[in-house]
């Protein structure tokens, strides 16, 4: 989660001073905190005003260091494939035609045919759409971020008092709003993460008063769910739908007529279902011409011969039409994943890592003690059941990321602060308030972690989710203000990094000022470039020299330099 050198040392010695101030000084550490705790139960109390003012505070946050850490740019292959999906639907369509020149556009994570589209489904590209229209694709992923806080902060209102709700989201903003690939990617996560908070934020609202507004913003969750993972959102919807067939069978305590829950909850709730499912049926017909294949699995169809998950056994290997997918297909992603136990164990043991990294932070651990009273808490086993559904379902996948999770991080961080209000009960001696010093530290270990990754320039703690290559957007941007229109031809060495793609395009490729195209064989290059003969025409190596622009000449030409 953090390198063991000085930050675990930090650690060390902040809880060292907490439980030193618990033992030396208890009534002035108690007195002090029911201060403070005071003065925010008293925002926490104006529920809504609370929400408000988080939602706004985390865009606030993020866009004051902005000169610690810029507008990110994108790196990885998904990323560029969801800015597609973004920019498709900024020009008011799902997808778009299949361009004669396809070949030399081919690239990661992009269906060709039927249509020329992203393999993603639509949410988070929805989020991007909606900040390309006001400027930048970013500025949707900082409303996503900061609606997603006050998602949860609306969702953990529900499930405990007012002032540790607020507690819990901010420790939520602070994990995601500053220094998380979350908010300094365009990959996604808080889409998802909004959708699974309001789907369980929700539920005991419906137990307690069987409203309809509850039940559209239950349902509500559940179509973000499905728009952005839907894998993982069906796992988190399973126990959500067994604990909502309970109490609508009638089985839970409430003084809700049977009548009452139908027509106020279950209709409303069936309707919109109904209506997301016959999108998403639509949206896959548009994109691949099957109402029940989703772009995903075209994709995967098309151009992967691994598995999903850990026992899968890989397929023949496909022929391709560029080196660059040769290498990663037939050879990176074989060789990262052979189904043996030693592959099983290592991958597993990457997720975790990776996971911990993004959901915890050295502090969690203090609240390790207070987790075994939340286990034995009857009104925590549906979001537990929720959390063991969805983990089982990301630990069987070869490939996982931590967003791939986000539907459970509302759960996560309600368990966090669920076990946090237990710690803060446990004293030493009877009198020594241990539990509480330890609470305190956990919470300013992850105020000082934001800080420093942010102060360090740090735009993520696994380093490499959000760092995107700035010499491609420099010629990019080159190009952009060079009269006429430009194609580039990119040309890799033989040793390229496979992670490392330049070939990427919005979703207009002949309007576009500014094309990327592979260098293929002699012929394919003939005709791209007779197609686009009207360009000016350029070659980039990145393997070699990644800020310089050549006039474009067939490699035949240069054969005698």
């Amino acid at each position: 989660m953090l390198q063991f050198s000085g930050e675990f040392w930090t650690f060390l010695g902040v809880v060292l001073a907490f439980i030193l101030l618990a033992a030396l000084a208890p009534r002035w550490s108690e007195n002090a905190l029911r201060t403070i705790a005071r003065l925010s139960a008293r925002l926490a109390e104006r529920k809504a005003l609370a929400i408000w003012l988080l939602f706004f505070s985390v865009m606030g946050v993020r866009l004051a260091v902005l000169p610690l850490l810029p507008v990110p740019l994108p790196g990885i292959h998904d990323e560029y494939s969801y800015l597609l999906l973004g920019d498709t639907l900024a020009h008011g369509r799902l997808t778009n035609p299949t361009h004669p020149m396809w070949m030399s556009f081919e690239s990661f994570h992009i269906n060709w045919f039927p249509t020329y589209c992203s393999k993603y489904p639509p949410g988070q590209g929805a989020v991007l759409a909606f900040g390309e229209l006001l400027g930048l694709p970013w500025i949707g992923v900082v409303l996503s971020v900061g609606a997603m806080c006050a998602a949860i902060l609306w969702m953990l209102q529900a499930w405990l008092p007012a002032r540790w709700a607020l507690l819990g989201a901010s420790l939520v903003a602070l994990k995601f709003g500053i220094a998380s690939y979350w908010m300094n990617s365009y990959w996604g996560g808080a889409v998802a993460a909004a959708g699974g908070a309001l789907a369980l934020g929700a539920m005991p609202r419906i137990v307690r008063h069987a409203k309809t507004r509850d039940a559209l913003l239950l349902s509500l969750g559940l179509a973000i769910l499905a728009v952005t993972r839907p894998y993982e959102g069906f796992l988190f919807s399973i126990p959500v739908g067994g604990w909502f067939l309970w109490w609508l069978s009638g089985k839970t305590k409430s003084t809700v007529g049977s009548r009452t829950r139908v027509v106020r909850v279950l209709t409303p709730l069936a309707a919109v279902l109904v209506l997301t499912l016959a999108f998403m049926a639509y949206y896959n017909w548009r994109l691949t011409g099957n109402a029940l294949l989703f772009p995903h699995a075209l994709n995967s169809r098309t151009y992967r011969t691994m598995g999903l998950f850990l026992w899968d056994h890989p397929k023949p290997p496909i022929q391709y039409h560029n080196q660059q997918f040769e290498d990663f297909y037939n050879g990176w992603e074989r060789e990262d994943y052979q189904n043996t136990w030693q592959d099983v164990w290592r991958v597993s043991a990457e997720k975790l890592t990776r996971s911990g990294s993004t959901y915890f932070w050295w502090g969690a651990l203090l609240l390790l003690p207070g987790l075994p009273f939340v286990l034995w808490e009857r009104k925590m086993r549906l979001p537990l059941l929720i959390f063991v559904f969805c983990s089982a379902g990301f630990l069987v996948s070869i490939w996982s990321f931590p967003h791939y999770a986000a539907p459970v991080t509302c759960v996560i961080f309600l368990l966090l602060v669920q076990a946090l209000r237990h710690l803060r009960l446990m004293r030493l001696a009877r009198c020594r308030p241990v539990g509480l010093a330890l609470s305190c530290a956990a919470v300013c270990l992850l105020v000082a972690d934001a800080g420093l990754h942010a102060s360090n320039r740090e735009c993520d703690q696994l380093e490499w989710t959000c760092q995107g290559d700035r010499s491609r957007a420099v010629i990019q941007e080159k190009l952009s203000y060079t009269p006429g229109k430009h194609l580039i031809l990119v040309r890799y060495e033989e040793d390229h990094n496979v992670h490392d793609e330049w070939v990427y395009n919005g979703a207009e490729i002949d309007s576009a000022k500014v094309l990327w195209a592979r260098e293929l064989d002699a012929d394919q290059n003939a005709k791209l470039l007779a197609y686009f003969k009207d360009r000016h025409v350029w070659l980039v190596e990145p393997d070699k020299d990644n800020t310089e622009l050549i006039p474009y000449s067939p490699p035949d030409a240069n054969a005698g330099r």
